[in-house]
């Protein structure tokens, strides 16, 4: 990713936050900072607790370590600089950092759309061949799929932020967001974004479009060998399981693509709608991950009681 070539007037850009909102946004700090905190301290100990507990050291949860450090990097990418703002009404954001920041979000986007993606797979590896489990996914492997999802990610989102620091900015500098987003930065330049504008939403459609198909059709795979399955209680478990998975699997792509929709084509939306889903969907599935993929699991719940509570596990515990 290259800035070299930004051809401006100014050497920096102005947040302003919520559209609309401006004299408002203090009260946003509280939950903002809740959300934030949450979602930094149940990733890090999600990981903590599967590096400390070697009965965890499986593909799943190597997937899931994954995954939760991508969720670090994607709320701290943002929430920092926006509560900065709010707190002490400091606005300004250079062009290199903006720029930065606008690679950091689209590039963690994309790594956590695949390892949801890769996740899904691994999950429909278990359950439908359960005897091939450790065939399929060997550390050699492991670290294939990881090294492809990286190269995947940083190939296709780099363009971005590289596109948009070769426009030429002129005055104007003033960004209608609590962020560097791509589009709402490449509608200060002074010459046509159409270019922009459609590689951006052929990005997110290639990565997050490809990425919730192939996670929908192995979720109804993974469904319709579970309904097979003979105890009605093993039943209720696994679809309690999948049902939590797809809701922050989904909330997580629609919330994506309203984003990067809207943006082109929904000109009656307000722009302080926009910015408050742009900034859930960077904040609530880092928040949530750790819950639905961590609490929820019995290994997970184990091992936080043991390294963490010191208290003795009991193996018949559900």
């Amino acid at each position: 990713m290259s800035t070299g070539n930004i051809s401006t007037v100014n050497t920096e850009f102005i947040l302003i936050g919520f559209p609309g909102l401006e004299s408002y946004q203090h009260w946003l700090t509280l939950p903002f900072s809740v959300m934030y905190i949450l979602a930094i301290v149940g990733n890090i100990l999600l990981i903590c607790i599967v590096k400390l507990e070697p009965n965890l050291h499986t593909p799943m949860y190597t997937f899931l370590c994954v995954l939760a450090m991508v969720d670090i990097g994607l709320c701290t990418s943002t929430i920092p600089k926006m509560l900065q703002m709010f707190w002490q009404k400091d606005s300004t954001i250079s062009f290199e950092g903006c720029f930065i920041q606008m690679f950091s979000i689209h590039f963690l986007s994309s790594l956590e759309s695949s390892t949801l993606a890769v996740m899904a797979y691994d999950r429909y590896v278990a359950i439908c061949n359960p005897l091939l489990y450790t065939t399929i996914l060997t550390n050699a492997k492991m670290v294939k799929i990881i090294g492809v999802l990286f190269a995947r990610g940083f190939i296709l989102t780099g363009l971005i932020p590289t596109l948009a620091s070769m426009l030429p900015y002129c005055s104007a500098n003033t960004i209608q967001h609590c962020f560097c987003d791509h589009m709402a930065v490449a509608k200060l330049a002074c010459k046509d974004i159409t270019m922009n504008s459609y590689y951006g939403l052929s990005v997110a459609f290639v990565i997050a479009g490809m990425d919730v198909l192939f996670i929908l059709f192995t979720y109804a795979v993974i469904l319709r060998a579970v309904s097979k399955l003979g105890s009605k209680a093993a039943r209720l478990k696994a679809f309690n399981t999948c049902g939590s998975h797809l809701f922050v699997i989904m909330y997580f792509y629609t919330t994506m693509l309203f984003t990067f929709v809207t943006y082109r084509i929904g000109k009656n939306v307000p722009p302080r709608i926009h910015v408050m889903f742009s900034v859930l969907y960077l904040l609530v599935p880092p928040m949530l991950n750790p819950i639905v993929y961590g609490v929820k699991t019995k290994e997970i719940r184990q091992g936080f009681q043991k390294h963490f509570l010191r208290k003795k596990i009991n193996p018949n515990d559900k």
